[in-house]
């Protein structure tokens, strides 16, 4: 039975040692967010060449052009011309929201292949230490993985630890897409594991969309794990602050905007994630019809009703989730707010039975996926409350609470 103490008799004296102990952090380290001037990076680079690149005799459209505007100037191009542009700009055109998403899987796939080509470099630089070599190791091996048939990579950014997002599923043809928004310490190198593979957002996403299949058949669906911002790197404070979640959420929002077709969308947002989706909710277009959160340190607001969306508010925590004994408040920007299970935060409260710990809500056969699925599928009949009765599902319309896609 999942565990919830929302009770008003907070820990003061853990909350203010929480906060001490950030304060001094800052002091001594300073905000990570910084950084020095540097060379420009290899998106960078690729994007510079796209502005001064021409076609017809005309400019290339700006790559932050609105999708709607980037996918007619697609359009209006043959076949053979949008090839050619992503072998010339493969990383601006792979990471171009608007662009088809096809072409970006294939420019992603060229950019991928040149990135390898560079860390087998380094692999064999004697001028890096023998730590930097392995690391070049891994990231190339990574890259090579990344390339093989049947991965979809919808965006590829290989400066610093990276940035990614990759479909499972046909994300052209699909009824329903959702969206895995993953949390702390995601990068390139975390993206994909052997072990413990449902804790990472590929296994997250994989497992999601085996879950829709299962709950729905005849319900064409696709998955993204979309890992394609800088999350905070362990529990220091940009996983206390709102930075890393706000430029997340800018970013979320534009690859939603650039999605094809028209399907609904859900987020499934854990750990940190649930901060970028809190961060994004009142900008988010009204496709998105769920936000579920699941591990949430909170959402940046104190009820789900101060987030401004239409979307339906999902939440979840299973008993032994070290989560809950993060103090829920915000003082000064740091800490994200209110728990999204209490019963003042107003969210629909799922059971997540079976999961265990703090990354277990993907696993096959808990009930934390099971309701990420029928909610992935538009099935909210069907999901469990997390206490007895229905109040998860109190207040749906009759349509929303009875259809499937």
């Amino acid at each position: 039975m999942t565990s919830f103490d929302t009770s008003p008799q907070l820990n003061v004296g853990r909350a203010l040692l929480a906060l001490a102990v950030v304060f001094v952090m800052l002091a001594t380290t300073g905000w990570t967010a910084l950084r020095s001037h540097r060379e420009a990076t290899p998106l960078q680079a690729s994007l510079s060449s796209w502005e001064h690149g021409r076609i017809h005799g005309h400019h290339l459209p700006d790559p932050d052009a609105a999708p709607v505007r980037v996918a007619r100037f697609f359009t209006s191009l043959t076949a053979q011309e949008r090839a050619r542009l992503a072998r010339r700009y493969p990383l601006a055109v792979g990471n171009m929201n608007g662009a088809p998403v096809e072409l970006r899987y294939r420019a992603n796939k060229l950019a991928l292949v040149q990135q390898r080509k560079v860390e087998l470099k380094r692999m064999h630089d004697l001028r890096l230490s023998a730590l930097g070599q392995r690391e070049a190791g891994r990231r190339m091996h990574r890259y090579e993985s990344l390339t093989h048939k049947g991965r979809h990579i919808l965006a590829f950014d290989p400066d610093g630890s990276g940035r990614i997002a990759e479909v499972i599923g046909n994300l052209q043809k699909a009824e329903r897409v959702s969206v895995v928004v993953p949390g702390v310490d995601t990068d390139l190198l975390t993206f994909q594991k052997t072990n413990r593979r449902y804790t990472a957002p590929v296994g997250m996403a994989t497992s999601l969309y085996a879950a829709e299949r299962a709950a729905s058949p005849t319900t064409r669906t696709a998955v993204i794990a979309w890992a394609d911002y800088t999350a905070p790197a362990g529990l220091g404070i940009d996983s206390a602050t709102a930075m890393r979640a706000e430029d997340g959420a800018v970013r979320l929002n534009a690859m939603l905007r650039g999605l094809p077709g028209d399907a609904p969308v859900s987020l499934f947002c854990h750990s940190y994630g649930s901060v970028v989706c809190g961060v994004a909710a009142h900008t988010l277009p009204r496709r998105v019809t769920d936000i579920a959160v699941a591990a949430s340190p909170g959402m940046r607001v104190a009820k789900a009703s101060h987030l401004h969306t239409s979307a339906q508010v999902w939440a979840m925590r299973n008993a032994t989730d070290w989560i809950q004994d993060v103090p829920y408040l915000e003082v000064g920007g740091l800490g994200h707010g209110a728990d999204p299970v209490s019963a003042a935060f107003g969210s629909r409260v799922l059971s997540a039975r079976g999961a265990k710990g703090h990354a277990g809500y993907f696993e096959p056969g808990t009930e934390s996926l099971l309701n990420f699925a029928e909610i992935g599928v538009g099935a909210y009949r069907s999901v469990q409350c997390a206490r007895d009765g229905d109040a998860c599902r109190a207040g749906l319309s009759r349509a929303a609470a009875a259809g499937r896609a």
